[in-house]
């Protein structure tokens, strides 16, 4: 459940910077900081649909998605599985909390499980005869820090019998108004989940909480980002080299990578859960990261642009769901210098 406040700032004409071509093809011509220009070209779009909206079910992979559920709207769990099953994956979704809609649409009531509960579902999870078919875990909002101690230890059981399993921690507690859990929450994020991420993929204010230093531009979040320990990080709302735009920014052991797109204003809610998910399911499929990068930033970017267009409050998935499969979107890619490339020098 995302608010990005940073995102209702700008661009109110979203519309001359919302171009489409026919797909989305990479050409990285440069180092470091210089500017890539993403170029969409005819022909690869069969071959994309080929791709991501033909995949089998063993191939895409079963995915254990734990995070809020909303009963009207496109945040939390409801974002996460439409993305992945659209995407071909098998999705086990287990909500944290129910609520009618977002908060940000007004008081509502709030369905809560008792914490023995929820535990007893993690262990029929883990005894699940199906267990094997898993491939990967989402995990998002946390009703209490009881639940995200009861995902670390689905983790830890699931990569007993899977090693290689990808565990995805999106640490939905915060943004620029502070935290919006309960400060017991987000310590049991940090330090039982955090640990075990494959991928972390927080917003930069909860990158700064988690990390307990200010993050002003791109280098410090970098740096944070090591400083925590998980091998990929796909940090929202960086600090954007664009003017009037914003950025996702993926540090992994091997890349630096900023894939901007322009600020829309008043975005609807969902688009941490809808990224981290379709990013996911670019890793799973093998696919490399750069180009993860882009199709999950652009899908979302196109998804935001239309739903806005529409003047939903709400992203609008069932209609876009082609925009999630084979995004038309530009965005902008570029390669920071590596702070392990600003340690050598």
């Amino acid at each position: 459940m995302r608010f990005w406040p940073s995102e209702r700032k700008l661009s109110k004409d979203f519309a001359s910077s919302y171009r489409y071509r026919n797909f989305l093809r990479p050409t990285f011509s440069c180092l470091h900081e210089e500017q890539l220009t993403v170029e969409l070209q005819k022909g690869d779009q069969r071959s994309s649909k080929a791709e991501y909206s033909i995949m089998s079910e063993n191939a895409a992979g079963t995915v254990i998605v734990v995070s809020s559920h909303v009963v009207r709207g496109s945040v939390g769990n409801r974002a996460a599985v439409f993305a992945l099953e659209t995407l071909g994956h098998q999705v086990w979704a287990l909500p944290t909390i129910v609520l009618p809609w977002h908060p940000g649409h007004g008081r509502s009531t709030r369905l809560t499980f008792a914490e023995a509960d929820f535990d007893a579902a993690i262990d029929d999870l883990i005894r699940a005869p199906w267990i094997g078919e898993v491939k990967a875990v989402l995990s998002g909002y946390f009703g209490n820090a009881a639940q995200a101690r009861s995902v670390a230890r689905l983790v830890a059981a699931l990569r007993d019998k899977k090693p290689e399993l990808l565990y995805v921690c999106d640490p939905v507690m915060g943004d620029l108004g502070g935290l919006y859990v309960a400060q017991a929450t987000a310590e049991a994020i940090r330090d039982h989940l955090i640990p075990l991420a494959s991928l972390a993929t927080p917003n930069r204010y909860e990158l700064a909480w988690l990390a307990g230093a200010p993050l002003e531009d791109n280098t410090s979040i970098m740096d944070a980002a090591l400083s925590l320990g998980p091998s990929r990080m796909l940090v929202t709302s960086a600090v954007p080299m664009m003017a009037g735009g914003t950025g996702n920014l993926y540090l992994s052991g091997r890349h630096a990578l900023l894939a901007e797109h322009r600020l829309i204003d008043k975005p609807p809610n969902g688009l941490g859960d809808l990224l981290a998910a379709l990013f996911l399911s670019r890793l799973l499929s093998g696919m490399e990261d750069e180009k993860a990068l882009q199709l999950a930033t652009a899908s979302v970017y196109e998804v935001l642009a239309r739903a806005v267009k529409r003047g939903s409050d709400e992203l609008t998935l069932a209609s876009d769901a082609s925009s999630l499969a084979t995004p038309m979107a530009m965005v902008q890619m570029r390669r920071l210098m590596h702070p392990a490339q600003r340690r050598k020098s």
